[in-house]
């Protein structure tokens, strides 16, 4: 069965297709027809069906498809059948070509203003986050009196980094719970304070690596945490930036 032989969605106005098969319009016989509207099943062209003088517009610029409908007295929606998902999708709209050139212009009104918020929102953003490190960084200090206030800020900044999935972007690092500051400052030290990278590199199994570095770890936790000043450089050896791994 055809994809227009299909149960049509509900749509505000006239509704036109993108044919699946090769389609000529019932009235005129042109065709193939790239677009199509049915009238008491039989295909039309859009000029058969009154719809020749509008333009397509595809989909993506949401703004840009309500604006031009807002500005064209007569619209219609464009579908096509998509065969593995059996519905049809929105494929974009039929608009007046006046219509469509003013809603471009008030796009383009707006543009700068758009811009304008988007800095405010990054600004904003960049803000929360120099305030969230910082707070990280001080209860790394509180639980781990010993860490470097250097180490600290890399640990905090590293973990707490937006769009990382880290552990302090999850909400119990945002929330700064004992348990994701010490998972943030436990991956850390795995990474720049003992040889659990080259042991990765070498082939051995995540677990075992784990295993054979979990002494060291536990080690440098406990100094820091007792006031220790055992840091990176002194564990692993020369050549550790002291930055903390990637899995932190």
């Amino acid at each position: 069965m055809s994809g227009v032989d299909r149960p049509f969605p509900v749509t505000r106005g006239p509704l036109v297709f993108q044919p699946v098969k090769r389609r000529r319009c019932g009235a005129c016989r042109s065709g193939p027809l790239a677009l199509l509207v049915l009238e008491d099943g039989q295909p039309r062209c859009l000029d058969c069906a009154d719809l020749g003088h509008l333009v397509f517009l595809p989909r993506g610029d949401n703004a840009l498809t309500r604006r031009a409908r807002e500005e064209s007295g007569l619209s219609a929606v464009v579908v096509r059948f998509h065969r593995r998902r059996g519905r049809y999708e929105r494929q974009g709209v039929m608009v007046e070509e006046e219509g469509l050139a003013r809603a471009e212009a008030r796009c383009l009104a707006d543009a700068e203003a758009r811009a304008r918020r988007r800095e405010r929102d990054a600004a904003r953003r960049a803000a929360e986050d120099v305030r969230f490190v910082a707070a990280f960084a001080a209860e790394i200090r509180r639980l781990f009196p010993g860490c470097p206030e250097a180490r600290a800020r890399a640990v905090a900044g590293h973990a707490g980094m937006r769009g990382s999935g880290r552990v302090g972007r999850s909400a119990a690092g945002r929330a700064l719970s004992e348990g994701a500051v010490t998972a943030a400052v436990r991956a850390a030290v795995r990474h720049g304070d003992t040889p659990y990278d080259r042991l990765l590199m070498a082939g051995v199994a995540r677990r075992e690596a784990r295993s054979r570095v979990g002494g060291a770890v536990r080690a440098v936790l406990d100094e820091w945490a007792a006031g220790g000043s055992a840091g990176a450089g002194e564990a692993a050896g020369a050549g550790d930036s002291g930055e903390p791994g990637p899995g932190a």
